[in-house]
């Protein structure tokens, strides 16, 4: 799994004109599926996220954590996370899971993060056509691939 985390102060999903998720200070996690990802990539995945230190502290620096701050998290799917540009100029997504094995691990992922954080976790619809709005804060954007666990 690869996803971007963007620290926010606020961050919606839009679908055909309708605000299906929005949120104020929190996080914006865009998140990328493989075929070779597993129950074990999403449980670290989740508990690497929720405790990253990104958010300021009384001394203003990055101390807290998600949980520490209680934000609020959108998870947005993205296969385009896994686009190859090694050869030409048109990316291949060749490597990103098909809906059949991406959908439950999604579902698995965000699921997996509620539990973490006690509360609702705001979402895109999988496949569809969604414009992303956020207002980075920082900006803090950090790149987490579950294979490399840089």
């Amino acid at each position: 799994m690869r996803a971007v985390i963007q620290r926010v102060t606020k961050a919606s999903v839009t679908i055909e004109n309708k605000k299906v998720a929005s949120i104020n200070s929190g996080l914006l996690i865009l998140v990328g599926i493989v075929n070779e990802d597993t129950k074990e990539d999403i449980e670290w995945l989740t508990k690497k996220i929720a405790n990253l230190r990104i958010f300021n502290d009384e001394n203003n620096v990055m101390n807290k954590s998600l949980l520490d701050v209680n934000g609020d998290a959108i998870i947005v799917s993205q296969f385009t996370l896994h686009a190859s540009t090694k050869k030409g100029n048109r990316p291949s997504y060749i490597i990103a899971a098909k809906p059949d094995v991406a959908i439950p691990l999604y579902e698995q992922f965000v699921s997996s993060f509620e539990t973490v954080l006690k509360k609702k976790v705001q979402t895109g619809e999988f496949g569809a056509d969604m414009k992303v709005e956020l207002l980075n804060d920082g900006p803090v954007t950090i790149i987490i691939d579950t294979k490399d666990k840089k």
